[in-house]
């Protein structure tokens, strides 16, 4: 039974991994992959009852990370369908292209621990189409986007999914994951940074659509200070989450969900007495019309599948292979981060916490923090290795050969730095 298992995750990997030579939809293949893990659990084992209740019970787990997203999407929509986000994009004027760049990283460091890698990194590639006119020099940019989105969401609990997973899991906590990463995170985005400060010169040639009055003043009765409420309460409710989190001990989820119903309200109150034509743009329903479902149930396929690898203790034997022929934990964690570059972060830090129990490696363990570090930042080497990457990829037109000319390099030597950076500390 585990050589069937082990054999369809691999097939099942690999047409992820490969989604773009063989066009299929990886969450298609994500779907299968996971319902066929199953399938061969129950199909061999003699107690369906128990697989069932293991199923129900890694089911309950997965449910969480998915509302979670899905609550947190559907905010970010609601805060872009009130042009929220011009508000902070609007105030970027400069065109050197140093200052630029640590201007957008900047921000996209941030703005990812706030929201997600994901969200932030189309947000700020549609910035920089608004800023700059040449493709290279924009290519180049987004690039460097997607350094700092990953960066930025590996030191928050709610800027990664995968941290998001280890802080749902109770492997870390929010106070203890932003104390211990957020300097190896600037590290990693600095060096970079520095590096190109030296290297790249001159000013870049602004991009001729204007947007911001257009946009803002079209819509007769969305006033800029509607676009302010709105980021405010946005933003105000996904940074509300870890708090009441540490508070009422409830799932992060929970805290999600009541942000969500929250920002829904305040959106009904800003549009109150309009017919339901112009209320529509500015709807949660419209916005739930607008978010990435394939990648949550992209999600649900492979945490699914990685379930059934944990369920048949598969994960636990890997984690005693690796303990016995390569020893150093600190060497594992970043091999894992290295290997977040070619395979999806998400499965892997899911296998890892599959791997690990709680008991031998408590909550907020360096195990632990070394991975959201690892696994976050070390997608970014190859356009592939993370969602932003990806994102970005299909927005751009960014060829996977050009990135891992200009870009790959730099993003590992980030990774590297802030890893040792993290070591010095902890």
């Amino acid at each position: 039974m585990q050589t069937l298992l082990i054999l369809i995750f691999v097939i099942g990997y690999l047409a992820i991994a490969f989604e773009h030579t063989i066009h299929l939809n990886k969450t298609a293949t994500a779907l299968i992959t996971g319902v066929l893990c199953w399938t061969i659990y129950i199909l061999f084992d003699h107690q369906p009852a128990t697989v069932g209740e293991e199923l129900s019970h890694h089911l309950g787990s997965v449910s969480e990370i998915l509302f979670f997203l899905l609550g947190a999407m559907t905010i970010v929509e609601l805060i872009d369908s009130h042009y929220g986000f011009k508000i902070i994009t609007d105030k970027i004027t400069s065109k050197n292209k140093v200052t630029l760049l640590w201007i957008i990283s900047l921000i996209t460091f941030f703005l990812s621990a706030a929201l997600d890698n994901l969200t932030t990194a189309i947000v700020m590639v549609s910035v920089l189409r608004k800023l700059i006119k040449d493709k290279e020099t924009r290519m180049f940019f987004a690039g460097i986007v997607i350094i700092a989105a990953n960066a930025g969401g590996a030191w928050s609990p709610i800027g990664d999914v995968t941290t998001t997973m280890l802080w749902i899991g109770g492997q870390i906590t929010a106070t203890a994951i932003i104390k211990g990463l957020l300097l190896p995170s600037l590290v990693s985005l600095f060096v970079p940074l520095i590096y190109l400060s030296f290297t790249m010169k001159g000013n870049i040639q602004t991009a001729s659509v204007q947007t911001s009055k257009i946009e803002l003043e079209s819509n007769t009765y969305l006033a800029r200070k509607h676009s302010m409420i709105m980021l405010v309460t946005g933003l105000g409710m996904l940074l509300f989450v870890p708090i009441f989190k540490t508070i009422t001990h409830l799932p992060p989820y929970m805290g999600v969900l009541l942000g969500l119903g929250i920002v829904w309200v305040v959106s009904e109150i800003l549009h109150h007495g309009r017919d339901d034509a112009e209320k529509k743009p500015f709807s949660v329903a419209h916005a739930l019309s607008k978010i990435d479902s394939s990648s949550i149930l992209f999600f649900l396929g492979i945490l699914l599948a990685i379930g059934s690898l944990e369920a048949t203790h598969l994960l636990t034997g890997l984690a005693t292979w690796m303990d016995s022929t390569i020893g150093n934990q600190d060497v594992i964690v970043f091999a894992i981060g290295l290997a977040s570059a070619v395979i999806d972060n998400v499965p892997l830090v899911a296998a890892s916490m599959g791997m690990y129990d709680l008991t031998s490696f408590p909550t907020d363990s360096k195990l632990w923090e070394f991975m959201a570090y690892c696994a976050g930042t070390g997608g970014s080497i190859l356009i592939i290795g993370s969602a932003s990457g990806v994102a970005v990829m299909g927005m751009e037109k960014i060829d996977f050969m050009w990135y891992l000319k200009k870009i790959s390099l730099l993003a590992f030597v980030g990774y590297l730095a802030g890893a040792i950076t993290y070591l010095i500390l902890f």
